[in-house]
């Protein structure tokens, strides 16, 4: 539950403050009328959301057996990916997200393509609403789907007023420490999910087992009490992890994160080359 609340209220923050830049734009240069369009694009982006995370869960309901733990195992990896990924594009990208949306909405505005503003709400809107939508999947494979929904729901709920607030008042969030807090409790969410993808598998007799239990501490914390959920859903905590799960849980964070950093600051790096490249070229 607590990870589908930070998750639904990052990914719904970022949603509500691109919403908020749109609509802001609007207002400043009194084009209040076009504002339906923008909307019909938010509406369409959670429509097509909500439906994705549907159909991920109804595939997960049909499937049993091996197929089930492997169909499991694919959308935890997948989701893994893509929110490691998401992660350190937000970091790489935040500083220009609100100059480019800017752009985008003055190029379609000028040349009076009022639909343009659909296009531009609703792909910026979906980004957020399908990694949500794979991420909740995955969530509610590892744990309870009801506590899942639950906590979307809460988050997405705290995410709107938050935005709204934000968008409405001279009210400011630090959303430098917003952001790095919530990454860092997302990051331990996606290591512990990559483990219990890499228990799926094993379950599946696609992964050895190897060792079964490298250790088990669940007559001291037991995963699945109130305590041991809480850590379970911060930290990714196993009671009784095999060997491959606590080798994965190592390697994703000796690696990923690092990885990933890396490649984001150098495209950051050739974007800039290519930035100040045509500068040089017309001051020569």
């Amino acid at each position: 539950m607590l990870a589908a609340l930070v998750i639904a209220f990052r990914e719904g923050l970022e949603a509500s403050l691109i919403v908020g830049i749109v609509m802001g734009y609007l207002k400043k240069t009194d084009q209040t009328h076009k504002m339906k369009f923008a909307w019909l694009g938010v509406l369409a982006a959670v429509i097509v959301s909500v439906v994705l995370a549907l159909i991920l869960q109804a595939i997960g309901a049909e499937l049993e057996g091996a197929a089930e733990q492997i169909f499991e195992g694919v959308t935890m990896f997948a989701a893994v990916a893509v929110l490691t990924w998401m992660i350190f594009w937000m970091r790489s990208q935040a500083r220009t997200m609100k100059s480019e949306i800017e752009a985008e909405l003055e190029a379609v505005t000028k040349n009076g393509q009022e639909r343009g503003l659909f296009g531009v709400t609703f792909f910026a809107v979906v980004r957020e609403g399908l990694e949500t939508a794979l991420f909740l999947s995955a969530a509610a494979f590892a744990t309870n789907s009801s506590e899942t929904l639950i906590g979307a729901l809460i988050g997405l709920a705290i995410a709107a007023v938050v935005g709204y607030v934000i968008y409405a008042s001279t009210m400011r969030l630090n959303l430098r420490m917003f952001f790095n807090v919530t990454s860092l409790l997302l990051l331990f969410f996606a290591a512990g999910l990559f483990a219990h993808g890499v228990h799926e598998f094993q379950e599946a007799s696609v992964l050895p087992i190897i060792q079964e239990h490298v250790w088990d501490i669940n007559h001291i914390v037991d995963e699945n009490s109130f305590v041991g959920s809480i850590l379970k859903a911060v930290l990714g905590y196993n009671g009784n992890p095999s060997l491959l799960e606590v080798l994965a849980y190592i390697a994703y964070w000796l690696v990923v994160p690092f990885g990933v950093q890396w490649f984001v600051e150098r495209n950051a790096a050739k974007s800039a080359t290519l930035v100040q490249a045509p500068k040089m070229a017309s001051q020569a």
